[in-house]
């Protein structure tokens, strides 16, 4: 027997008593600067990025034109650089950035399946000295997706997606310090769809067991109904994978994979690429979330983890409703929207859900077994109240925030760049009217000395787009 939506909102209820909401913060507000201007009719994805004793803001401003801020840590003086290059309403085209180990600022952004846009400067630390380059000249024709990273010996490596939704293979570069030349890691693509999908990858990043983790779903077509099969695959270099239970598997990782499957989800199960999220327990274990449809069709919230010899998958929710979703394009909110995990405590993790029926709530995990609980936790909010609160009165605009990708010396620092803008739109122009320009302002944050923001930050972050995109 069914039941009701009315019966659930009262169980959502029970469950969302377990969390306690307190006054204190994680971080409180020390200083902050309005840096441009920006669009504010579409969300894209900004870029911040602090390296020892400089800090580099990437973004779009009011003309849509790419441009470059950058200060010494320092000073309050901003040096600004426009990029030729310019934005139209595409929500895939974020940009990002890196520094090598001799500072020279790498620079990747505006791209959904078009010619690859890259800049180094030619002055480390200059961003007056950007220039554009090409990388290797191959396969950097239709180009959606950069990302920077290093491996385990500090070299700096580039990965995008050559080729479109539902046909792309995940290319790898490496960069010479010495010749400041960029050549291939891998011969072969480390994702391959073999022409009949692709795979949107979630990473590689970093555990705490310093193993890079690498978490994706395979899409036949643009539409983004027809994700499928969550999959995992680890390496120590980034050159040599396997799976979860130590397979060894040679590049190019493809669906016909099966020791890679976390969860067999058939296309049209009701899994978004950039739902799954990845967390690792208190043993380093990686834990994947991410929501599908169960047998009776209805959307419900899973947690995987390796148990054993095999991904053991936990249902976290008991939801009575269905969620059928399908379009192209950047994809608004499709009717779930859920969180990763973080630690509340010894023992319970925590998420957070939105839902198209039930509204947005809050469950509480046990560790050992990933299941909900009732256990009431305390919940501090992460951001002051200065950053929580919105600054247009525009129907439908909502907060955008950026993570700084490189990170202050001072562990107790942090920077984050805000904005504000109206939601996704499928990449297509709005109607007027249309809100004003937002203010894109840098906040700087210290940790609040009567909260321990240690246990909070289990979740592993990367840049990536949202769900569907």
């Amino acid at each position: 027997m069914r039941k009701t939506i009315s019966s659930l909102f009262i169980l959502g209820a029970v469950i969302a008593q377990a969390a306690t909401a307190l006054d204190s913060v994680q971080f409180q507000l020390e200083d902050s600067w309005e840096i441009d201007q920006v669009p504010s009719g579409f969300p894209v994805e900004f870029c911040i990025l602090t390296d020892k004793t400089r800090q580099y803001i990437a973004y779009y401003n009011e003309q849509r034109q790419m441009c470059i801020a950058s200060r010494s840590l320092d000073s309050d003086q901003w040096q600004y650089q426009v990029l030729p290059t310019r934005i139209g309403w595409d929500s895939h085209n974020y940009i990002t950035m890196a520094v090598d180990g001799d500072g020279h600022l790498h620079v990747s952004g505006n791209m959904h399946c078009v010619k690859l846009i890259y800049f180094r400067t030619e002055r480390p630390g200059d961003i007056t000295s950007l220039k554009q380059l090409k990388m290797t000249g191959e396969q950097e024709d239709r180009v959606t997706y950069p990302k920077f990273l290093t491996d385990q010996e500090g070299t700096l490596l580039f990965n995008y997606r050559d080729g479109g939704s539902g046909n792309g293979m995940r290319i790898w570069n490496k960069y010479d310090l010495a010749t400041r030349q960029w050549a291939r890691l891998l011969d072969k693509p480390l994702l391959d769809g073999e022409g009949r999908c692709n795979a949107y990858p979630l990473g590689p990043i970093r555990g705490p067991d310093g193993w890079f983790h690498l978490v994706w779903v395979w899409r036949d077509t643009p539409d983004c109904a027809t994700n499928h099969h969550l999959s995992y695959a680890r390496s120590k270099d980034l050159v040599h994978w396997e799976s979860a239970f130590g397979q060894k598997i040679e590049p190019s990782m493809t669906l016909d994979n099966k020791s890679l499957w976390v969860d067999p989800i058939p296309s049209g199960g009701g899994i978004i690429n950039g739902c799954e999220k990845l967390t690792f327990d208190s043993s380093n274990r990686p834990i994947i979330t991410y929501h599908k449809s169960d047998r009776n069709g209805d959307m419900q919230i899973y947690a995987a983890r390796p148990e054993g010899t095999t991904w053991t998958r936990h249902v976290l929710t008991d939801w009575q409703q269905p969620i059928e979703f399908s379009g192209r394009g950047s994809m608004g909110f499709i009717g779930i929207r859920i969180s990763g995990l973080s630690r509340a405590e010894p023992g319970l993790l925590t998420m957070t859900y939105r839902h198209r029926d039930y509204g947005s709530g809050r469950l509480v995990i046990d560790e050992n077994s990933l299941r909900p609980t009732t256990k009431k936790i305390e919940v501090t909010q992460e951001y002051p109240k200065e950053l929580r609160r919105k600054q247009s009165d525009f129907e439908g605009m909502g907060i955008r925030r950026a993570i700084d990708i490189g990170g202050a010396a001072d562990d107790s620092v942090r920077y984050v760049l805000q904005w504000e803008t109206l939601g996704a739109n499928h990449d297509r122009p709005r109607k007027p009217p249309l809100p004003e320009p937002s203010t894109l302002r840098l906040y700087k944050l210290v940790a609040n000395a009567k909260t321990d923001t240690a246990n909070k930050a289990v979740q592993a972050t990367t840049t990536s787009p949202e769900p569907g995109h």
